[in-house]
């Protein structure tokens, strides 16, 4: 592929401000028109909180250039992209490093340039072919970068390959995606899930200077010659290091699974009560946590950033015939979503392998929606929640056009076509879930005593009451029920 090529690709790819110095906001992000809020969204408290958290401009990495905030190592970042793709596959690769600009930009960095490579397999020494490497360290001086990502998870030789050449850091996906991770959790699980992930991802990249950096020895071996009182260079700084990120990872385990008993309770209070369950998932700034402010008025964190939403949030919903189920904001996944977190944040994905119904939101007006929903599909297949019944939703539609529509209805049959933004659809999304859920089949004929008005009203909740009749032992009711609400009202059948 020709030099002239690639810049063209580039160029398309990172979207260049007409000076061509600073480049405009990354495209893999939806356009700023779908920034802002709807009225159903709240007042978005949270999000003082989260921008707080942007790097700041003019810190460096180095220590003695922070004042004020040493206890963090501020700076935003100067990128340099890189990816390779085999024949064939530039539309994959535009797609996929176009998504890698959005996550740099929402970590906090400042996307310059890029280098594609096309050949079938990554240098397995450096990622890059050699001449490519050459080009990127020329780039790399030439733009002013201080950092190079990798648009794939490299090997640890790789990287210090690379960084040996380019003389500046080198990260790949992975590390970008935990670096995000890491600034919006805010939940107590969430820090301790995306803490474990990143030391995971840590260990083996763990580089060591030799025995020069022993922590320990004995005898005469700090005298000239050693000699037979030595004890050898004893335990090196970088095993230390590694039993120190074993013990803090053994602890993290131990934490998260004692978490998880709170998590259970919840959930069995709502099985127990029968309170059927829906979870939105999706692809990451589809519009989940849009969908969930519209329809319950939940007040959740929205911004136009890839992984806004961490934390799962539970809010309770009412279907048009008045019967209540709750719906669960849950993290938004990507491609290549590294195995790590798909680990940590288990916990997270049970919400929707336990739900009644996954409601499933795209984004309608990304590039390839076909591939986001294959991503997400896989990654519920994996956490066990292949088999939930699937309601698949195209938000954003006020942003595509009708050719568009046509294209995407071809891809879900009986998709809803719906947009969080001005509440087009949102009705239709509504009835469909009701319809979907389960819904009282069973009828039965009770006599509840008068000081028991707890359970009337719990069948006006849970059931669908059709009579009702004041005897003088209490109040007759017919109601209709589901299977698993039956046993809960035994006592009073008659």
């Amino acid at each position: 592929m020709a030099d002239y090529e690639h810049d063209e690709l580039i160029d398309r790819i990172l979207s260049r401000a007409p000076s061509g110095s600073v480049l405009g906001r990354a495209s893999a992000i939806s356009a700023d028109d779908t920034a802002g809020f709807a009225n159903s969204d709240g007042d978005q408290f949270d999000l003082a909180d989260r921008q707080s958290l942007k790097r700041v401009a003019g810190l460096s990495t180095e220590l003695e250039d922070v004042t004020e905030v040493e206890y963090r190592q501020l700076r935003l970042e100067r990128v340099v992209l890189i990816g390779v793709y085999p024949q064939g596959a530039t539309t994959d690769a535009e797609n996929s490093l176009r998504e890698l600009a959005a996550l740099c930009e929402t970590a906090g960095a400042q996307v310059l340039d890029g280098v594609l490579q096309r050949r079938p397999n990554p240098d397995p020494a450096t990622y890059l072919g050699r001449g490519k490497v050459t080009e990127l360290r020329d780039l790399v001086v030439a733009v002013g970068a201080d950092t190079v990502v990798a648009d794939t998870e490299l090997a640890p030789s790789q990287r210090r390959a690379l960084e040996d050449a380019v003389k500046v850091k080198v990260i790949d996906r992975t590390a970008v995606i935990l670096d995000i991770f890491s600034q919006h959790a805010k939940s107590r699980e969430g820090k301790a899930q995306v803490e474990l992930a990143q030391l995971e991802y840590l260990l083996p990249r763990l580089r060591g200077w030799g025995d020069s950096m022993s922590r320990q020895a004995g005898g005469q071996v700090g005298s000239a010659g050693a000699g037979m009182g030595s004890r050898g260079p004893g335990e090196t700084k970088i095993e230390l290091d590694r039993r120190r990120i074993n013990s803090r990872m053994a602890k993290l385990r131990k934490q998260i699974v004692a978490m998880k008993p709170a998590r259970d309770t919840k959930r069995a209070n709502r099985t127990r009560h029968a309170v059927p369950s829906v979870a939105i998932v999706g692809y990451t700034n589809a519009g989940k946590s849009s969908l969930l402010n519209r329809m319950t008025s939940a007040g959740v964190l929205v911004q136009n950033a890839l992984f806004a939403t961490l934390d799962p949030t539970v809010r309770q919903a009412t279907t048009p015939d008045g019967r209540n189920y709750t719906l669960t904001d849950t993290v938004g996944f990507v491609r290549n979503l590294p195995h790590q977190l798909v680990e940590a944040f288990r916990s997270t994905l049970e919400e929707a392998a336990d739900a009644d119904l996954v409601v499933h939101v795209v984004d309608a007006a990304h590039p390839d929606p076909s591939a986001q929903m294959k991503t997400v599909r896989d990654v519920l297949v994996e956490s066990g929640a292949g088999d939930v019944p699937e309601l698949v939703v195209f938000n954003k539609v006020d942003l595509v056009t009708d050719a568009t529509a046509l294209y995407l209805r071809g891809l879900a049959h009986g998709a809803v076509f719906a947009s969080a933004r001005t509440g087009t659809g949102i009705d239709e999304l509504v009835a469909d879930i009701a319809a979907r859920l389960p819904s009282p089949n069973v009828e039965i004929t009770l006599l509840v005593p008068y000081d028991r008005g707890e359970v009337i009203a719990t069948l006006h909740r849970l059931g669908k009451v059709l009579t009702t009749d004041y005897e003088e032992e209490g109040t007759r009711v017919v109601a209709r029920v589901t299977n698993a609400q039956v046993s809960g009202f035994a006592e009073f059948a008659v």
